[in-house]
């Protein structure tokens, strides 16, 4: 159980939920924004003694059930909903994460020939990728290992405005350290993710202020504007799918909307790869 990083998480989704939305008269002068403890104890059925002593890290190891309550009472989402619980070490056998990839995995990607695709772990190491995925982003081959993350490429890598617009940046890294923050909860013994968020929170202020809003978001679907030196602007479906019996691997496929300019870049891309 990691009770400095559950009270984080406890007062940061606090401090999001107004009394409005859980049916609480919002009178009265509040000298912080979001709910009193006193509030999502009572919303919660537990004491505000026991409550208190969780947001201060010195509480009791909560059962099930206390975080049943904890997560309808602070309104969390499903993926904050599993974090809480991994932070409170619910999960009896922690998981971890490995570093090989499946071999029909490796076989998948090699026969996407026309869409960029790679393999990422939990903590977003890219542990394969295919040659289309190679020339969208830019020569992945030519990366030493350690730039091969995710979460280093969007915060230290000054070839990222090459690729995307500040906006797109923006929102691309909010979603990447929310998807790490479910990771840390999830592998909380995985000394090389631990290595990596001090590495980073001493490296990027930016990752830093993210980090510290406690946002949980597990990556899925969402669009992304690549800007490629060859073949111009191509505007992708950026598709993150588990791997089945792996949960500590991810699929990333990126796809355009068919007879679109931007899969014409893509073909274009491909034939480019194929002279190369």
């Amino acid at each position: 159980m990691n009770r400095d990083e559950l009270a984080e998480f406890l007062r940061a989704r606090r401090a999001r939920v107004t009394p409005a939305e859980v049916g609480l008269p919002g009178g009265g002068r509040r000298r912080t924004p979001g709910l009193r403890r006193q509030e999502v104890a009572q919303l919660a059925g537990m004491s505000i003694d026991y409550y208190i002593r969780l947001e201060q890290g010195r509480g009791p190891h909560p059962s099930r059930q206390v975080l049943g309550a904890l997560a309808r009472a602070l309104l969390l989402t499903q993926d904050e909903r599993t974090h809480l619980f991994h932070l409170a070490g619910q999960p009896l056998d922690p998981p971890r994460i490995r570093e090989d990839v499946p071999a029909s995995l490796l076989h998948l990607i090699t026969f996407l020939e026309e869409v960029p695709a790679y393999v990422v772990n939990a903590r977003g190491d890219l542990r394969a990728w295919n040659p289309m995925a190679d020339a969208l982003m830019g020569g992945l081959s030519t990366l030493p290992p350690e730039r091969l993350n995710v979460i280093r490429w969007v915060f230290l890598s000054p070839q990222i405005a090459e690729h995307l617009s500040d906006e797109e940046k923006g929102r691309f890294a909010r979603a990447s350290v929310a998807d790490l923050r479910v990771s840390a909860g999830r592998y909380p013994d995985d000394r090389a993710l631990q290595a990596l968020v001090a590495e980073m929170l001493a490296l990027s202020p930016a990752f830093a202020e993210l980090w510290a809003q406690h946002d949980v978001e597990i990556r899925r679907e969402q669009r992304k504007q690549v800007v490629h030196p060859a073949v111009g602007v191509i505007d992708t479906i950026c598709q993150v799918m588990p791997v089945p019996d792996r949960d500590d691997l991810r699929l990333v496929l990126y796809t355009t909307e068919p007879g679109s300019p931007s899969h014409r870049a893509l073909r274009e891309l491909r034939q480019l790869t194929l002279s190369s």
